[in-house]
């Protein structure tokens, strides 16, 4: 490997702040021992630095320096004394992180190896701050990150496979995902609610629909459903902005789609009311929704509507309120190339297909057709809440609604 003038050799800080900073004499041997590597006269720059690196205040060029002179003549034990010195003094020193990764690489130690290269990558600086040869450097550290981590994960999932661990069934998927997110193929998200959480529920992105039995009987209903919405949408009316403008409340920056026509609703029932303009309208709807564990709180909930998303629009990723409830969708019109995210998980709405799912954990929606996607939306308490618990929970939010003139906050859904 040729080496560059000590400066890009030697990447500590531009060479007039490491003159002004290093004592004298450690600055002469460390400028000696550069010089001395740039002729690769090795030996010659591993005494030079030797001294350099013993002398009063040793600083890091020098370790950096001997590291290379070793690493040059071979000596894997020399270059990682100087390394393990170096990083003593300075742990988040990018290229002795990525040189020591080079060493244990060498060595037949990958995994090593590649918590170096991570760490070097993680100290790195943003790319317009680094000078070429250290920009050149973290990428190549985080193209071995990248290499160990496929060759990891093809090992990982082979020795799953040959031990049986890759069937189906509702305990290999969670056992799956639990390995997707050890591996880094899926991202953890969890509960986030934005006003109340309740300990001790689990973390379910989209539930499994084998536990609520009442599933296949709202999902025979859909054509009824639609029928009704058709006639509903034939009028021309019913739907206005899902987001909107409240005088008596601040307006927080966090929707795009405030106020906007892109994302529509007509409520059928709002913040725990009948909405009679609409609800009349619907009968067969109603009696599709009669039987289900409907999240009841006066005041609150539930809620029921048909959410619009035009053509091209998007639903930025947000967070629901509480999490004692989950939100329920029956697509009625989904004019294909639509998709909803609901943490590490992405389904596409599918016409009479209901599912469930938690929107306290961060989930977006879009539609990329060229026509409207509607959907029946609708909550329920979430099934691991004892009645005594949905007691309390309805309890303290009548508490909450006895403070002020009106609920803190609409609930979105």
């Amino acid at each position: 490997m040729l080496f560059e003038p000590v400066v890009d050799l030697l990447p500590l800080a531009p060479f007039d702040w490491v003159m002004s900073t290093t004592p004298a004499h450690s600055r002469s041997l460390i400028e000696a021992g550069a010089g001395a590597l740039n002729r690769r006269q090795f030996a010659e720059a591993r005494a030079l630095f030797e001294r350099a690196a013993e002398g009063p205040g040793p600083e890091a060029p020098a370790f950096l320096g001997l590291a290379i002179a070793c690493r040059e003549l071979g000596d894997a034990a020399g270059r990682l004394a100087a390394l393990d010195r170096l990083l003593a003094q300075e742990p988040r020193h990018v290229r002795g992180l990525v040189l020591k990764g080079d060493h244990f690489q060498e060595a037949g130690d990958h995994r090593a190896a590649a918590t170096f290269y991570r760490s070097a990558v993680a100290a790195a600086p943003p790319p317009e701050r680094l000078p070429p040869d250290i920009l050149a450097e973290v990428r190549r550290a985080r193209s071995q990150v990248e290499r160990y981590q496929q060759d990891y994960s093809d090992h990982i999932d082979a020795a799953l496979a040959s031990a049986g661990l890759a069937g189906a069934g509702p305990e290999a998927a969670r056992f799956a995902q639990s390995v997707d997110l050890m591996l880094g193929r899926k991202a953890l998200f969890l509960q986030q609610p934005r006003h109340y959480y309740f300990p001790g529920l689990p973390q379910i992105q989209f539930y499994d629909r084998a536990a609520f039995d009442w599933l296949n009987d709202l999902e025979a209903a859909t054509g009824a459903i639609r029928a009704e919405l058709q006639a509903l949408l034939a009028d021309g009316s019913g739907f206005a902005p899902y987001v909107q403008t409240q005088s008596d409340r601040p307006f927080d920056g966090r929707h795009s789609v405030r106020d906007s026509q892109d994302w529509t609703a007509c409520f059928l029932w709002k913040d725990g009311q009948a909405q009679p303009q609409v609800v009349d309208r619907f009968p067969a709807t109603m009696a599709a929704l009669k039987d289900l564990p409907l999240c009841a709180m006066e005041g609150r909930s539930p809620s029921i509507l048909f959410s619009r998303l035009k053509p091209g629009a998007r639903i930025p990723p947000h967070h629901g309120f509480i999490n004692t409830r989950l939100i329920g969708h029956l697509p009625l019109i989904v004019p294909g190339s639509c998709g909803f995210r609901v943490g590490n998980e992405t389904r596409s709405w599918r016409e009479g297909e209901a599912w469930l799912f938690d929107d306290t954990i961060e989930h977006e929606a879009w539609n990329d057709a060229d026509q409207d996607r509607i959907i029946l939306i609708f909550d329920i308490w979430r099934p691991e809440l004892t009645l005594a618990e949905r007691d309390m929970v309805r309890w303290l939010f009548a508490a909450v609604d006895s403070y002020g003139s009106a609920p803190a906050q609409a609930w979105g859904v």
